[in-house]
C-alpha cells in the first residue's frame, strides 16, 4: 500500500530532524500525505463493497478535507516557516493568506453539496459540485506551488518547480482524476523529503549564509599596511 510506504518515509524523516525546529512541517508533510493515501485506500474499498459503506463516505470526506482545506494552508505555512528572515516571511504571507481563502472556498462548497466519488481505471474521480472549478484549481496552485516559488531557499524553489511540472502533467492526463493521481507523486515527493533531511544544513548553506550575511552590518573599507 502506498499510503503506509509513504508513511514509513515520513517516519524516516521525523528521525532526521535533529533538533532543527524549522524543518517540523517539512517532515510533518510526509506523515500528512501517507495519512491521506491511506484513507484514501478506505474510499477504494468502499466503492467495491469491501467495507460498509458509511466508512466510505467517512474516507471520502477526510480525503477531501486533506485534499482541499488542508494542503493549500500546510504547504505556504511550511515554506514560510524555513524561511530564516523577517522580509523573506512577508513574502509567503499573501500566498498563505491565497491558501486559507481557497481552503475556505473549497471547503464552503464541499458542505454546500454532496462530494462524490467514483472508481475510474486506476482512480477514483472526485467531485465537489465546483462552480468555477478551473479558477478554484489555479488559485490552488499559485497558493502552493507559488510559495515555493518566491521562496529564497533554492531547494524550496526547485521542489516547487517539480510540483508545477506534476501539476501540467497529471492536469494533462486526466482533469476528474487528478487528486487521486497525487498518490505515486506524494511517494515520490515524500521520498525527495526525506532525503532533503538527510541533508539539510548543507545543501542551503549558501542560502543562510547569504541571509546572515545580509543582517551583518557593513564592516567599512579595509585598508592595508
Amino acid at each position: 500500500m502506498a499510503g503506509v510506504v509513504v508513511l514509513a518515509i515520513g517516519v524516516d524523516a521525523c528521525r532526521h530532524l535533529k533538533g532543527r525546529s524549522e524543518y517540523l512541517f517539512v517532515a510533518g508533510l510526509p506523515l500528512l500525505l501517507g495519512f491521506h493515501q491511506v484513507v484514501e485506500a478506505f474510499v477504494w474499498w468502499g466503492l467495491e463493497g469491501h467495507v460498509p459503506e458509511w466508512i466510505g463516505q467517512l474516507a471520502m470526506w477526510l480525503y477531501l478535507l486533506v485534499a482541499f482545506v488542508a494542503m493549500p494552508v500546510f504547504v505556504p505555512a511550511l515554506v514560510w516557516r524555513l524561511e530564516p528572515t523577517p522580509a523573506r516571511r512577508r513574502r509567503i504571507v499573501p500566498f498563505m493568506a491565497l491558501g486559507v481563502a481557497v481552503g475556505a472556498w473549497l471547503l464552503i462548497a464541499m458542505l454546500r453539496t454532496t462530494p462524490t466519488a467514483e472508481l475510474q481505471h486506476l482512480h477514483i474521480a472526485y467531485s465537489a459540485g465546483l462552480d468555477q472549478g478551473v479558477l478554484v484549481v489555479g488559485l490552488y496552485v499559485v497558493a502552493t506551488c507559488g510559495a515555493m516559488l518566491a521562496s529564497g531557499l533554492r531547494h524550496v524553489v526547485w521542489f516547487g518547480i517539480a510540483n508545477l511540472v506534476a501539476v501540467v502533467v497529471l492536469a494533462r492526463l486526466t482533469a476528474d482524476g487528478f487528486a487521486s493521481l497525487w498518490c505515486f507523486y506524494a511517494a515520490l515527493a515524500s521520498a525527495a523529503i526525506a532525503a532533503y533531511l538527510r541533508v539539510a544544513g548543507h545543501g542551503d548553506a549558501e542560502d543562510g549564509d547569504a541571509a546572515d550575511g545580509a543582517r551583518q552590518p557593513d564592516p567599512g573599507p579595509v585598508t592595508h599596511p
